[in-house]
């Protein structure tokens, strides 16, 4: 008992300074009047925004991961707490939107969240392959809800859509638009992208009315994608995402008198990039924005943006970020249309690390720690799973006070699932903790902590029963190569008890250990930090992690708490 107080008490005082340190930061930044990029840290891509009332809320696409749609709320557009997700029941998921055995980096993409008449309306793609017919379906559907936290609808399909990205208008007219994204019948190029507008009946969630060709973008056309509509002074502007999502992403603008055009280009296009950048800016890639008007008049930009911690990227892959707006006019005596258009970073022209608050004397307070007790009987909004998990992935009931993961026979793969859960990674320098209770009885029966990326990109550390020894192996999984068993250790005399501890600096991630309840550690294994770099749509998760290998058991790990507290990088 003496032990486990000792280890509880340095435990919590190691906590306490880490948290210090962090207000210490925030308090810095309030005196300045300053809040930090990206506001929303952590694998959050694409982020669309509306404002109702004095009230924000953010959208983000969530993939091949469950819960689907993670929808944060703001009352300052700098302090953002997760409330819900638009796609958090089973059944959502296992229709015409099939996020059950889901590719990599297919299910959800770039969604749109608006509200209308006390309607929250989300709009979005799921994109699935089916190895069967060897084709690509991309189902566009839209979910309702009068409260942002949920509950949501059913998935209301829109057939005959093509393409991704689609954008929901209401014009002041009545008339509801859908605005999306496809190939074009005779396209220039590889890869070129084309806007197409139609009208929508919501009564029948139908598509309805002929279908206009807007714009194909502004600088090459490449990839034109991510379209939002806004009306302004009576004029209709197209902003759109260009350029892929790597280096070359980028922010196209538009305007016309009329919702179906013709649409003339803004001749300062593009309107936000990395483009004139170097590489190894601070951040990089960004693009895929939405506007918001504040009750004052004054508009703000929501953009993706890549941090070049790790190589020019970073594990939390694209993350949402904050850009003032201000519109201006043409100066230009000869023109005989003197356009309004919008300039992001009005001073600077890109996405600034700090920038001043949006509202005075609502300062940002940054919180990178997150800590699960598991004494609650709901499980915390952070967790998420890669695609829709089984029944009895997890319990709470089984024992107070502990996460139950059972050791299914399921291990990691490629369109499966298995007994695996994590919460974002969202800094590069961090330090992850798990207390785990482990006691086996079938050979093959593993359990303990993982980073992962996909499901042939991850690093496991974990306990494992082989032919009665425990053993604790810590495993590599690269796209493109075998599994890697890194290192075996022996635990002998293991009670079942252990205490895994990740920490993450300077580049590299440490991986230690305890098995006497923390009074002492022991260094296993350092590696590179960037293993599980983010190559594709998402960020990394730390997670936990149980399997029997493909045996049937009845074995399971009981965790008992998790802490992890993140350290922003370039911080004054």
């Amino acid at each position: 008992m003496k032990i486990l107080l000792t280890f509880l008490i340095g435990f919590i005082f190691t906590f306490a300074i880490a948290q210090q340190n962090q207000v210490n930061n925030e308090k810095n930044l309030a005196k300045e009047n300053l809040f930090v990029n990206p506001i929303i840290p952590g694998g959050y891509p694409d982020p669309s925004i509306c404002r109702v009332g004095g009230d924000f809320y953010i959208v983000n696409s969530s993939f091949e991961y469950y819960p689907g749609l993670p929808i944060h709320k703001s009352r300052d557009l700098v302090n953002w707490e997760l409330v819900g997700y638009g796609l958090h029941r089973r059944e959502q998921c296992t229709g015409a939107v099939n996020l059950l055995d889901v590719q990599s980096d297919g299910g959800i993409h770039a969604p749109t969240i608006r509200y209308h008449n006390e309607t929250f309306y989300i709009i979005t793609t799921n994109v699935y392959y089916d190895t069967q017919k060897q084709h690509t379906d991309f189902v566009n559907f839209i979910i309702t809800a009068k409260n942002a936290e949920g509950p949501w609808s059913e998935p209301h399909v829109l057939e005959e859509a093509p393409g991704i990205d689609p954008d929901i208008f209401f014009d002041d007219n009545g008339k509801v638009w859908y605005v999306g994204t496809h190939s074009p019948d005779k396209p220039n190029f590889p890869g070129e992208g084309e806007i197409w507008l139609q009208q929508i009946d919501l009564k029948n969630w139908k598509l309805t009315g002929p279908r206009s060709f807007l714009w194909r973008g502004a600088c090459g056309g490449v990839w034109a994608e991510g379209p939002h509509m806004y009306k302004k002074d009576n004029r209709y502007y197209l902003m759109i995402a260009e350029g892929g999502t790597s280096f070359n992403h980028a922010m196209m603008i538009a305007v016309s008198d009329t919702i179906s055009g013709p649409y003339t280009p803004n001749e300062r296009n593009p309107i936000l990039t990395t483009r004139n950048l170097s590489y190894d800016n601070w951040v990089v890639s960004t693009g895929h924005a939405d506007l918001v008007e504040l009750t004052d008049g004054r508009w703000f930009m929501v953009a993706l943006g890549v941090r070049g911690d790790e190589e020019r990227n970073s594990n939390m892959g694209r993350e949402t970020h904050l850009i003032p707006v201000q519109w201006e006019r043409e100066p230009f005596e000869w023109k005989k249309i003197k356009y309004e258009w919008p300039v992001c970073a009005p001073l600077t022209g890109k996405v600034e690390r700090f920038n001043p608050l949006p509202f005075e004397n609502m300062p940002q307070y940054r919180n990178d720690a997150f800590y699960d007790d598991f004494d609650s009987q709901k499980l915390n909004l952070e967790w998420n799973f890669r695609r829709v998990p089984k029944a009895r992935t997890y319990n709470l009931a089984d024992r107070a006070g502990f996460l139950r993961l059972p050791c299914a026979p399921d291990t990691i793969r490629e369109r499966g699932t298995c007994n695996l859960m994590g919460i974002r990674q969202k800094e590069s320098d961090f330090d992850y903790g798990v207390k785990m209770v482990f006691n086996p009885k079938t050979d093959g029966a593993e359990s303990g902590i993982i980073l992962f990326q996909k499901d042939n990109n991850f690093l496991s550390f974990t306990v494992v029963r082989d032919k009665g020894r425990y053993i604790l192996r810590f495993k590599l999984a690269e796209p493109g190569k075998a599994l890697t068993m890194l290192q075996d250790m022996t635990l002998y005399d293991f009670t079942g008890d252990i205490t895994f501890k990740v920490e993450s600096k300077d580049h590299r991630c440490h991986f230690l250990f305890s098995t006497d309840n923390g009074e002492t550690f022991t260094s296993f294994m350092s590696t590179r930090a960037d293993y599980i770099l983010s190559k594709g749509y998402t960020g990394a998760y730390l997670g936990i992690y149980s399997t029997a290998n493909g045996k049937t058991s009845a074995d399971y790990a009981d965790f008992d708490w998790i802490r992890y507290t993140g350290y922003q990088r370039m911080m004054k």
